[in-house]
């Protein structure tokens, strides 16, 4: 238990972590930078990973069940969808509300589908993992309303490039979470038979994370390319792709992929070694630290300098849940 716990920490921190090269690219507009980095994320650290090191990567993608297979392209694809939601959600109410509303689906909706999936487990350990999840939403909250005050304070509001009604924004951000939660049920559903089919060709039990991995982007990323090359192509963007510090902007791009890929299969390997539980408590926690290190690197980045000394004592309460709330969790588990 104590090593998948602390795959699922390094993955959170990873996650929280693998965006800090966006701050340095030049002469790219957000979509440029973005639309770069899913294309490297999504269909080229994905193949290079799997055929390198997975022994007969095409024996493993052939044995699997059709079912498995289907089910695990379809609910990848519609968490591409979600994460794309998410972005249209801040359109509407801005950075802070967006987020605490799409990840907070996220965290509740998806460290149930496990169990939907797979069965209740006891209900003592039931009952202890949802009330850790249920600490860590009180934190995720409590952060959405400090981040609300925070701008309220600074008197600016965020960036928006279109606006909407609250009610449509707050729908666009938990029905994309819902849609993001399919990352979840792709891992669950074929965690089993990747792991199975990667043993029985002599691969080490680490690689079926990579494998998993590499159908959710591939799958997710069909739905976020469609996307980007919308925005790109109606913003007249792709003229942005010519500048001299293209290969700059590459490399911070690819780093940012590796991180995140990387992240996601430290994730898998978790949740596989963390047992009947795993999908669920690895999901927690993976979620949740890589929130939580998001505001602490914004904090030692100095966003919220200007913050009131009660919003910055709102942003620790929330961030306090967090690390309790996933604590309980992790106790849950080993119940």
């Amino acid at each position: 238990m104590i090593e998948g716990i602390i795959w699922a920490l390094l993955a959170g921190l990873m996650l929280g972590l693998y965006a800090l090269p966006e701050k340095f690219t030049k002469d790219f507009e957000f979509e440029n930078t973005w639309a770069l980095f899913f294309a490297i994320n999504t269909f080229v650290i994905p193949n290079v990973a799997a055929f390198m090191l997975i022994d007969g990567f095409g024996e493993v993608l052939a044995a699997l069940p059709g079912n498995v297979l289907w089910g695990m392209a379809i609910s990848s694809f519609l968490w591409g969808i979600g994460v794309m939601m998410w972005g249209k959600a801040i359109n509407h109410i801005g950075l802070s509300l967006g987020f605490s509303l799409f990840i907070g689906t996220i965290i509740l909706v998806g460290s149930l589908i496990p169990f939907m999936v797979d069965g209740l487990p006891d209900t003592k350990v039931f009952a202890t993992i949802l009330g850790g999840i249920f600490v860590v939403l009180i934190g995720v909250i409590a952060n959405g309303k400090a981040g609300l005050r925070r701008q309220a304070e600074e008197g600016a509001e965020e960036e928006s490039t279109e606006k909407g009604s609250m009610t449509t924004g707050i729908l666009i951000a938990v029905i994309g979470g819902l849609l993001a939660t399919g990352f979840s049920y792709a891992n669950t559903v074929g965690g089993a038979a990747i792991h199975a089919a990667c043993q029985s060709l002599g691969n080490p039990e680490w690689v079926s994370a990579v494998a998993v991995m590499y159908i959710i982007y591939m799958a997710g990323g069909l739905a976020i390319a469609a996307y980007f090359i919308y925005q790109l192509s109606n913003k007249g963007l792709w003229g942005k792709f010519k500048t001299p510090n293209f290969g700059k902007n590459a490399l911070l791009t690819t780093i940012m992929g590796v991180f995140n890929f990387a992240a996601s299969a430290a994730f898998a390997f978790a949740a596989f070694k963390l047992g009947n539980t795993g999908g669920t408590v690895g999901y927690a926690i993976f979620n949740t630290v890589a929130v939580a290190v998001a505001i602490v690197s914004g904090l030692i980045t100095k966003e919220w300098i200007k913050a009131s000394a009660k919003t910055k004592g709102m942003l620790y309460f929330g961030l306090g849940c967090m690390i309790a709330g996933i604590v309980i969790v992790a106790v849950g588990n080993g119940l």
